[in-house]
């Protein structure tokens, strides 16, 4: 499996196009906006767009959504449907955040826990990991030792908990007992910022070290 990460939005969100090299098939994981910048990798690499992943229903991880699908027609897979209230106000997040408008939205298919996702001839294991946004969830690839994490965990922080439904002791759950089992060696991509590893944030992270 390839990937590519494109920052997008005044946010700099990683959003990142995934591409099964056998098939050429391809999803994005939270296509938060600036469409051309995602069109342009795409065209790049020449891969078909099947599949949408959404992380959780922030407007910097989902705001491109609804036009890309109209493009190209595929299924968005995500959040969990704790996130629901956060896709129905996506009008309002535009309008507080300075955004261009994007309408509210439903994906094709709600996900949970212990869910798998799938994209040419890669699939995806389905975490569920509440605190940021109740309805949060991870991406990992077991075989690439890969997690896609969202707004959950950083390199050196973590997601926000002061936004509505938020909860910080449900975050640090989240990621010391759903992301650390995982393994050490685990690398992330983060919604925000540069990659890193559990291992390397169970090391250092001041917020969920040791």
């Amino acid at each position: 499996m390839k990937y590519i990460i494109i920052p997008v939005t005044p946010y700099q969100q990683n959003c990142s196009l995934l591409i099964c090299e056998k098939t050429n098939k391809a999803a994005l994981v939270d296509p938060g906006g600036d469409v051309d910048l995602i069109l342009s990798a795409l065209d790049k690499q020449q891969a078909e767009l099947e599949k949408i992943f959404l992380t959780h229903g922030h407007l910097d991880h989902v705001g491109a959504t609804p036009e890309l699908t109209s493009m190209f027609s595929v299924p968005v897979e995500g959040p969990h449907h704790d996130d629901q209230f956060w896709l129905e106000a996506l009008p309002s997040q535009c309008a507080s955040f300075g955004f261009p408008a994007v309408d509210a939205f439903s994906p094709d298919c709600w996900l949970k826990d212990g869910d798998k996702v799938e994209f040419g001839e890669i699939k995806l294991d389905v975490i569920h990991c509440p605190g940021h946004t109740p309805g949060h969830i991870v991406f990992f690839n077991p075989k690439e030792k890969l997690a896609w994490v969202g707004d959950v965990l950083f390199n050196g922080s973590i997601g926000r908990t002061d936004f509505p439904k938020g909860d910080f002791h449900t975050l640090i759950h989240s990621i010391k007992d759903k992301l650390w089992p995982l393994g050490k060696e685990v690398a992330f991509i983060p919604g925000h910022g540069p990659m890193s590893t559990f291992g390397e944030e169970m090391r250092s992270n001041p917020f969920v070290a040791g």
